[in-house]
């Protein structure tokens, strides 16, 4: 899936947008239990995974 699609359901719907990411994982469950807290705190973290998730997968082999 395309990688501004998971941004923007990040933003919107950020269970959504860490789901198609992680899949079900501690991940989205961290991500449903905040955006259950507040709007704000979900759309913060989901962005965050996102990227994160990103930024792991385009880091070269250590070994």
């Amino acid at each position: 899936m395309n990688k501004l699609i998971r941004y923007i359901l990040g933003i919107f719907v950020p269970p959504l947008g860490v789901f198609l990411t992680y899949g079900i994982s501690p991940a989205f469950f961290i991500n449903l239990g905040l955006t259950f807290l507040g709007y704000v705190p979900g759309c913060i973290h989901g962005v965050w995974a996102i990227s994160k998730h990103y930024e792991t997968a385009q880091l070269p082999d250590a070994s």
